[in-house]
Order: structure tokens, then C-alpha cells, then sequence
């Protein structure tokens, strides 16, 4: 009689679910590893590559040995004799070790964030992605999170695993496309990436975390684990009181800078770190009267030399001046000296970095993929796809971010214009139309509005400014009001007008002398910032001071009249770091400004005039009521193009002293130039660019002028004025 075959023992771990797992291709590890219930028993499976043994530990004392798995090298299995909690211990040759089991513990992100994050309106990304130390189920560890929702498989690698994608694959969410896993133990300062298969099988250059609140010192790329849940502020009362600083009825004086070459230590070897900057940067920006200083990129970038305009750490502060502790410390120091700090966002465009957010998860997921929409040909770089909610949602929780966590007190957003427009610097043929068949990109108009929308709406106080340089109208106007919502946008057209202007010989600007007064046209069209920024100090431009014409003295003459007339004329300002001094060479971003300069008087004496030109802005309000509003501004003489001078008045409120201001463009000194005053009087010589503490011949009106009945330029009262060559003068009421 034939005997009945034998039952087989079904195994404790799927053949080919344990392959995948070694293999890194198991797209579901939570459905595998950990402990799970088979056949009605605790079955704990775990992947502890180069282990030889793994126990695991329940209770106090007892202990189950786990077994390899068969033909799966590191994948352990056994059932459990106790109930859970458990922890592992592992032995090889060289030694033993106990650890959690990543695998044991549940979902970090709840319901909410999941729907938030799958709807894309999740305000604070945050503080759902990105690596977190935190407590989860009584342990403490980092939860990672990351968007890629075309992946395969998505691990985290670091040296806590020795850069294996195998060993840590993490646990997808639903239609999120967000994966996440808690890894105990680790914490503050880990440096890892993300290892990602894609849905094609092949495994992507390690990408750094789009979230990631820290980085490694470039060339290094890695993301760092960097807590921001305990910041330390004292600068109570500056929060309290910023909104009213950023009225377009207050004075503002910005101080761009960029950190790595302000000022060098250890004779130029290395720039000044955050902590010293809080000390040496936010002292000599008081001293200089700045009411802010702006910061250019400080976002993680992994190329010096695009001075942070190629970001791909976005959450990150850059490690190159210290640790994101250290730069809060920096904006603490600020405010307690009264000054704002800015921050040059840049949601127009990113690198191509392979670690980088370029087919992040091997599809085109934060650009377009069509070239045409979603390469930038200028910059050589990748275009935002601001039609998509996950990425829109990226950026405006990115601005939301820098705000909230680091106390900037607003957002100067770069290259404006270039989001606002398909054809932005492209060819008939090379760029895509938008749904109506037009030039606009309105899914980065929306992006603007709702980024505007936001900011404004979540933290008091704020103020965002564009670099916009078309004629895009209402940049400064609310969104409610048909505007993309900006509280001031930069004056590009004043900026190349007065600059071509100025950089005329003197016996030429005569026939040019619309270039100085065509910005009056159009001033009260926005709120507007007068800027002389990084961008005209580079590429062959030449320094301010190299702009000038003559030679010697007339150059330094040339530079004060300028800054003269832009520090009177209505608008905020905003001046680049060395033009206050006169800077002689093109700015350098690896070397320190020439501070050694100011050992010469006119050098000195332009660094003098600046300050004493921001402290007669901040004190008198006919310079900065209304900056922005047609009322504070009226022309004396606009049109005396044969001597090339220029003469207005400044009105603040009712009461407030009057301000006149004349230039003389020219370097023929005018003496007994009668010139127009608004009212009866003596009027006060308060500054005046040619005085000899300037560097200048100390020709003026030294006690001021007293006018006289005689009617002209259509006032009832005038003076003769000595206007000495190349100069601003400004008189004020007594």
C-alpha cells in the first residue's frame, strides 16, 4: 500500500520576496520585514547584512534566535515565543551589537498630512518631510520622508549602513507618493541621501533631500540631519514692531551683501563664519545707517561661483558659514540692533546636479519635461513645473519656511521676470504657449499670487520685494486688487537709465539728460526700490567708482553726485556691498572687499557720505514719507539739459520740513544759480556731496540760503545757490 507523501513545511519568507529584499527591489519592505503573522504565528523577518547571528530580545531576558534565510545573504526569520515589543542583537566577527528594528514601528504622518501632502496644500512641508529627530512610539530616532512617486524603491543610505540601498528601503504612502521610515538611534549631524530605483529598474545617482535642513561642506554633497524644533530668539520685540519698518511710508536702506567675500579672515583664507558676521557685519551695517541687510542666496548651492543663484538645498542654510543654529544667531544679532534681514529666494530656476532635483525619482517630477518649458538656456538650468500642486506646494512652503523658522523678515525673489514669461529669452519656436495660446506662464503667476498670499497672510510683519524688469503691471499691487501681490519691486528701468547716464563724459549729458528724469514717469507705478546691486559690479561692468568718467577726483565727484541724487530721489534703496566705499575693482566672490582702501581719504569720505546720506533719509521724513506716492514729489527744474543741472522738491507729511535737492552734472562749478523754493524762508544746507569731509572742495552754501520774493521755477520764492561741480546738494527747511 503506497504511503501518503510528506507535507512541506512552507517557509517562513517567500523565495522570491526574500530575493528582493537582498536585492533592493521589494517595492513594499513594511509588508516583508518586521514582525508579521503567517500561518497564525509571530513571524519576525529581518535584513541585517554581514550579520552572522541575529536574536531577537522580548522582555527582560528572553531570547529567540533567528535563522538565515536560504539563498537570501543577511535575512534572518523566526517566530517570536513572547509578544512585542522586541529589540535585535546581532553577532559577526568582529563583535556584537543590539539596535532597534526600523521595521517594528508605524507610520510618523497621519491622515491629514497625507491628504494635505496628496493634495498639494500643505502649508508646512516642512514639518512633515525632510529628516526630523524626534520620539516616535518611545524612541528616539530621525524620520525621513521623501516625494517620489515614481520610484520603485526608495532607501535611505549613510554610513549608519555602511551607503547600502538594500538595508533601509522605506514605506510608501498610499497615492502621496511619499515614502518614509524612522530610523532609531540616529540623530543631529547624520549625513545621508536618498537611493532610488526607478520604475525602469535602474538605480539613480544618490539624490540629497529636497527638504533637507542641513548639508555637507561643498564638494561634498550628502544632506546632514539638522534639528530645527529648538531655536533660541530674543528678538521679541523686533517681531512686534517690523510691520510698521516695512510701510512704504518708512524709510528703507538695504545692505546687499554676499557672506563669503564681505570681509575674510586668516589674511583672506576663509570667509567670516555666521557668528562672526552677527558681531562684524550687523556692527558695521548699524554704523552705517542700513535699515536691513540682504543676504544674497544662502540656501545650500554646490557651486561657489553661482553665488547661490543655483540652489539645491532649498531648506538648508549653507554649511559654508556654519551650522543653522549659528546663522539664526546671526538674524537674532540683527534685530537686536534694529536691523531686518532679506533673503534672496530663487524659485526660478535649479541646477542639473545629479544629486540634485533633475529626474529626481527618474522622471522629469519638480521640471517639465519638455525643454522648452523646462530648460533655462541662459543659466543652463531646469525650470520649475509651477503646474504642478506638489511642486508649487514645494515652493511656497519653501518662503513660508525661511520666514517662519529663521525669522527673515522678507523674501527678495530672483529673476522675476523669467517665470512670468514662456518666451522669456527664447526664439520664435522654442517655447510653448500657454492654454489661451499666449506668452504669460500663469501657473508661476498663480504660484506668485498664492506664495504672496501666504506669506503675507501666516507671518506678520513680512515683506516680499521682486526682481522684475519688465513692465509687467501691478507687481506691487495685492492679489485682491488684480497684482501678483509684492510689497515692492525693484526699479530695473531707473537703474540702467541713471547708470548710462552717469557713466557718460559730462560734455555728452546734455544730450541725454531725459535718462535722469524718464523715471518720474512711471515712479508712482509701483512701490519702488532703487537698486545698485551685485549684477552691475560683475562680467566686465567695472566697479561703481571704474564707471565713472574723468580720472582721479572727478571719478570720486562723479560716484558722490550719483548717490546723491539716488538717495534723494523717491524710492527705498538698496546698494551692494564695497559701492559704499567705492570699491576700485569688479567684485571678486572668493576674495575679501578691499577694506585696505579706506586708508585713502576718498575712499573714507565716500564710505562717510553713505552713512550720512542713510542717516538724513532715516531722519527726515520729506526723503521717505512718500517715496511711492506723487504727492512727495515736485519738480523745480527738469529741463536745463545745457548746464545739466536738476533740481526738485521732496514733501513728507503736513508739517514736515520741505527738502529741495540740485545736481550739477557737470564739472564747471554753478555760482549764483538762482534756483526755486517752495516756501519763504531760510533753508539749511544739510548735505552737500562736494563738502571736503566727502573728499570733495568744500564749495557750497555753508550756512544755507535765506530765498527771496523773486518767483522762480514757478514757486513764489527763490535763492541764488552756489551748485558746486559734479554735486547733490540738499537744503531743508528751517
Amino acid at each position: 500500500m503506497a504511503q501518503a507523501p510528506k507535507s512541506k513545511t512552507r517557509p517562513l519568507v517567500d523565495p522570491t520576496t526574500a530575493q528582493a529584499i537582498v536585492s533592493g527591489r521589494c517595492g513594499d519592505p513594511f509588508g516583508v520585514l518586521g514582525l508579521r503573522e503567517r500561518d497564525g504565528k509571530p513571524v519576525l523577518t529581518v535584513f541585517v547584512p554581514g550579520a552572522d547571528q541575529v536574536w531577537a530580545i522580548t522582555g527582560k531576558t528572553a531570547k529567540t534566535a533567528l535563522a538565515p534565510v536560504p539563498d537570501a545573504p543577511g535575512l534572518f526569520a523566526g517566530v517570536l515565543k513572547k509578544a512585542p515589543p522586541y529589540r535585535l542583537r546581532a553577532e559577526n566577527a568582529g563583535g556584537a551589537w543590539a539596535f532597534e528594528d526600523p521595521y517594528r514601528f508605524g507610520p510618523v504622518l497621519g491622515e491629514l498630512d497625507e491628504y494635505l501632502l496628496g493634495e498639494g496644500t500643505h502649508k508646512r512641508l516642512w514639518q512633515v518631510l525632510g529628516a526630523r529627530v524626534m520620539t516616535h512610539e518611545g524612541v528616539q530616532g530621525v524620520h525621513f520622508a521623501v516625494w517620489a512617486p515614481n520610484a520603485m524603491r526608495v532607501s535611505v543610505v549613510g554610513d549608519f549602513n555602511h551607503w547600502n540601498g538594500c538595508q533601509h528601503p522605506m514605506r510608501q504612502r498610499g497615492a502621496t507618493g511619499v515614502w518614509e521610515i524612522f530610523i532609531p538611534a540616529l540623530g543631529d549631524g547624520t549625513v545621508y541621501k536618498y537611493e532610488i530605483r526607478a520604475r525602469d529598474e535602474q538605480i539613480l545617482p544618490l539624490k540629497a533631500d529636497p527638504v533637507g535642513f542641513g548639508s555637507e561642506h561643498p564638494p561634498r554633497t550628502g544632506s546632514v540631519v539638522r534639528r530645527i524644533d529648538q531655536p533660541h530668539w530674543t528678538d521679541t520685540d523686533w517681531m512686534q514692531d517690523r510691520a510698521t519698518r516695512h510701510r512704504i511710508d518708512q524709510p528703507i536702506s538695504i545692505y546687499e551683501v554676499h557672506l563669503g567675500s564681505w570681509k575674510r579672515a586668516d589674511d583672506g583664507a576663509r570667509p567670516l563664519s555666521y557668528l562672526e558676521l552677527a558681531t562684524d557685519l550687523v556692527t558695521y551695517a548699524a554704523d552705517m545707517g542700513f535699515t536691513h541687510i540682504e543676504l544674497m542666496p544662502i540656501t545650500e548651492h554646490p557651486f561657489d561661483g553661482s553665488w547661490g543663484y543655483q540652489p539645491i538645498g532649498m531648506y538648508a542654510p549653507t554649511i559654508r558659514y556654519g551650522t543653522p543654529d549659528e546663522f539664526r544667531a546671526f538674524i537674532d544679532a540683527a534685530h537686536g540692533r534694529g536691523i531686518g534681514v532679506l533673503l534672496d529666494w530663487v524659485p526660478g530656476h535649479f541646477p542639473t546636479d545629479v544629486h540634485g532635483l533633475g529626474q529626481f525619482d527618474g522622471t522629469a517630477l519638480y521640471e517639465h519635461e519638455d525643454p522648452r518649458e523646462g530648460f533655462h538656456q541662459d543659466w543652463n538650468t531646469l525650470i520649475y513645473n509651477y503646474g504642478r500642486a506638489e511642486v508649487s506646494n514645494y515652493l511656497i512652503s519653501n518662503a513660508l519656511y525661511w520666514l517662519e523658522e529663521y525669522h527673515m523678515d522678507g523674501l527678495r525673489v530672483d529673476a522675476v521676470a523669467s517665470m512670468l514669461y514662456r518666451d522669456y529669452s527664447r526664439a520664435d519656436g522654442q517655447w510653448v504657449p500657454n492654454k489661451d495660446g499666449g506668452r504669460e506662464n500663469l501657473e508661476a503667476i498663480d504660484l506668485l499670487h498664492r506664495m504672496n498670499i501666504t506669506t503675507y497672510g501666516e507671518v506678520p510683519g513680512i515683506v516680499t520685494i521682486a526682481e522684475e524688469s519688465t513692465s509687467f503691471p501691478g507687481v506691487s499691487r495685492a492679489v485682491d486688487q488684480g497684482g501678483l501681490g509684492f510689497g515692492y519691486k525693484w526699479n530695473m528701468g531707473w537703474m540702467n537709465d541713471t547708470l548710462s547716464y552717469i557713466q557718460k563724459d559730462p560734455v555728452h549729458r546734455k544730450h541725454h539728460h531725459h535718462q535722469m528724469t524718464f523715471g518720474l514717469h512711471y515712479a508712482w507705478s509701483e512701490n519702488f526700490i532703487l537698486p545698485i546691486s551685485h549684477d552691475e559690479v560683475v562680467h566686465g561692468k567695472g566697479s561703481m567708482l571704474e564707471k565713472m568718467p574723468g580720472s582721479g577726483d572727478e571719478k570720486f565727484a562723479n560716484l558722490r553726485a550719483y548717490y546723491g541724487y539716488m538717495w534723494a530721489h523717491p524710492g527705498k534703496k538698496l546698494l551692494f556691498m564695497g559701492c559704499e566705499f567705492a570699491q576700485g575693482a569688479e567684485w571678486n566672490h572668493d576674495k575679501s572687499l578691499d577694506w585696505h582702501l579706506l586708508d585713502h581719504p576718498q575712499h573714507a569720505g565716500m564710505q562717510r557720505l553713505v552713512r550720512d546720506l542713510n542717516t538724513l533719509y532715516r531722519a527726515t521724513p520729506a526723503l521717505h514719507v512718500n517715496d511711492t506716492r506723487p504727492e512727495g514729489f515736485e519738480w523745480l527744474e527738469p529741463n536745463d539739459a545745457e548746464n545739466s543741472v536738476f533740481a526738485f522738491t521732496r514733501r513728507g507729511n503736513d508739517g514736515d520740513p520741505l527738502v529741495v535737492v540740485a545736481l550739477n552734472m557737470t564739472p564747471v562749478e554753478r555760482t549764483g544759480y538762482r534756483l526755486g523754493f517752495p516756501a519763504a524762508g531760510h533753508w539749511d544746507e544739510v548735505l552737500n556731496t562736494d563738502a571736503a569731509i566727502y573728499g570733495g572742495k568744500n564749495h557750497g552754501n555753508m550756512g544755507g540760503v535765506e530765498t527771496q520774493a523773486t518767483p522762480w521755477h514757478g514757486q513764489k520764492q527763490s535763492a541764488p545757490v552756489t551748485l558746486p561741480a559734479l554735486s547733490a546738494v540738499i537744503f531743508r527747511q528751517r
